[in-house]
């Protein structure tokens, strides 16, 4: 049954890069002071646009991850991540295999981000190849009211040399926001999944990140986003438990450590004159 789309109180761009109030236990934030680089409202208009990128990556992996686990284990599986609101369709086409991912008008995902639209998935029908070129696009899709164009090309191991599946994605999205200001994202980014994949629990699955890309926003002005130390993505918690994140602009790059691995708001900031300060991080927090 699909159900009607939930009014979403954005209050301006979330922030994982900087953010000057909320958390997941309401504590009031530190402070952080906007220079003449690095003005608060695009550092967190980055993150979302990075957040919206790397859900949409995550949603397309989970689908063909329970395509493939079907067809290897020759057995029935089924993945719990996407609610009942959502319909999934594959049609064959000669060697090729379109999945359909439909949100409808409206489905509210687990983590509960608020979805529409359709993500479209284009890959061969062979699921027993080693590694698989996945094509993601996108169709009236909105993501917590975003309208977002654009997609992303998936080269997919089934076991790296650690033994995990890995995407290696370039990705380019476009996102128009309901006051009508416009950006743009791309990305080069790895994904491994070091836990929970086959298991159908969505909620113990854990992903190592790095790569880079760029944030360009309205005004033409581009920030340079690059994972120094893999960033660690539970799905069981709203944030990035650990890793280090930097974000540059012009001759200025910040960083952000998320600390030791538990789930909760806080990050370390270095600021470039190397003085740091405890922030308290949001994402999408209604």
């Amino acid at each position: 049954m699909k159900k009607s789309l939930k009014n979403s109180n954005l209050t301006g761009w979330l922030l994982m890069v900087l953010l000057v109030m909320g958390s997941c236990n309401n504590e009031e934030s530190t402070n952080v002071e906007e220079d003449a680089t690095f003005e608060v409202a695009e550092l967190v208009a980055s993150d979302e646009a990075d957040l919206i990128s790397e859900e949409i990556a995550n949603i397309g992996e989970d689908v063909y991850a329970t395509e493939e686990i079907r067809a290897t284990s020759k057995s029935f599986f089924l993945s719990n991540f996407l609610p009942e609101c959502v319909t999934i369709t594959t049609v064959v086409s000669g060697d090729t295999k379109e999945t359909n991912i439909d949100f409808g008008e409206g489905c509210e995902m687990p983590n509960g981000n608020l979805l529409s639209g359709i993500i479209h998935l284009s890959y061969a029908k062979d699921m027993d190849a080693a590694t698989k070129t996945i094509s993601l696009s996108l169709e009236d899709f909105t993501f917590n009211e975003v309208a977002v164009t654009g997609g992303a090309t998936l080269v997919r191991q089934r076991s790296n040399d650690n033994g995990n599946p890995q995407s290696d994605a370039v990705a380019s999205y476009n996102g128009v926001w309901s006051d009508g200001s416009v950006a743009s994202f791309t990305g080069n980014r790895t994904r491994e999944w070091v836990e929970g994949y086959g298991s159908g629990f969505w909620a113990d699955n854990v992903f190592l990140i790095s790569g880079k890309g760029t944030y360009t926003n309205k005004a033409g002005d581009v920030y340079s986003r690059e994972i120094i130390s893999s960033l660690r993505r539970e799905l069981s918690c709203r944030f990035i438990v650990s890793g280090v994140l930097e974000v540059a602009k012009n001759d200025t790059t910040i960083s952000l450590d998320f600390g030791d691995g538990s789930c909760d708001a806080k990050g370390m900031l270095t600021f470039p004159n190397g003085e740091t300060k405890e922030i308290l991080l949001r994402r999408f927090n209604k």
